[in-house]
């Protein structure tokens, strides 16, 4: 004891990691980091995290998905998961579990009370990003997928900020006003020099049931052409479907459900760009 430095006891432990550091540590497991963007509500954007992190399990890959809209969170509804997230043995929270390859991790899942408002600012909404990243024991990940809330706003600044080898899947509708919002997405992503994987054209036409006619009721061809004029790759055009819309409410997987629909066939093929499109 007499050669110890003064004030350092030869059994003291060393000082615990940062929450940054901790951060950081989670992701140099993660191989790939996706957020799914959109420029506004309501293009069916925690849909398309939800079915492309199903995709990519199915394909036998470990996936994460982790929903950080706070003020919003849909995620563990549509996968069907209830109960709270726990702490294990190495102090840090066990994600929620869908399936071997799938895990999630949501505020809602943190809340004992699924109605209760989230009434966060900025400084709060980062800091519970950054746990979800360093305090989860998310493992050794094929890809993380992050479903983010519409807009340019405190969350995708966050994950922009906190993980900078992230990228970016923008989900649009073909009407005007909706690609007019992507714009700004793109344009976000430019600014936080955070790279465009591609974007996703979702609800681009309907099939009839009755007559097999099908409608393009939102317009057709905008996400094809703003990523032509991007310089962007269209990873998939998703076909309107009500089946989806209540798969989504019950929280059941409409892949499994509807296995040969013509969804299901896209979300196959966006999974594909993005496996030819990983970092190993």
């Amino acid at each position: 004891m007499k050669n110890a430095p003064q004030g350092i006891g030869i059994m003291d432990k060393p000082p615990e990691p940062s929450p940054d550091e901790q951060a950081k540590r989670s992701l140099t497991r993660i191989k790939n980091k996706i957020m799914i963007m959109s420029g506004k509500g309501g293009v069916g954007k925690s849909s398309v995290s939800v079915n492309l992190a199903i995709a990519l399990a199915e394909k036998g890959y470990k996936v994460g998905l982790m929903d950080v809209d706070i003020h919003g969170p849909d995620i563990p509804r549509m996968l069907g998961l209830t109960g709270m997230m726990a702490a294990n043995a190495n102090k840090k929270l066990d994600p929620m579990r869908y399936s071997d390859n799938l895990s999630a991790v949501s505020i809602e899942s943190l809340m004992p009370d699924k109605d209760d408002a989230v009434i966060w600012r900025g400084p709060m909404k980062h800091g519970a990003i950054r746990q979800f990243i360093g305090e989860v024991e998310w493992g050794d990940l094929d890809y993380l997928i992050i479903d983010s809330p519409p807009g340019t706003g405190d969350e995708p600044l966050t994950v922009a900020q906190l993980i900078d080898d992230a990228r970016a899947i923008i989900v649009t509708t073909p009407q005007e006003i909706a690609l007019a919002d992507v714009r700004k997405s793109i344009n976000f992503c430019k600014t936080v020099n955070m790279e465009i994987i591609g974007l996703v054209e979702n609800m681009s036409s309907y099939t009839c049931p009755h007559c097999g006619e099908s409608v393009d009721i939102f317009g057709s061809g905008g996400g094809e052409q703003l990523a032509a004029l991007a310089g962007l790759k269209l990873l998939g055009r998703l076909p309107f479907d009500p089946n989806m819309v209540k798969c989504g409410d019950a929280g059941i997987s409409y892949q499994k459900q509807y296995s040969d629909s013509p969804v299901t066939r896209v979300f196959e093929e966006i999974a594909a760009h993005i496996s030819r499109a990983a970092r190993s």
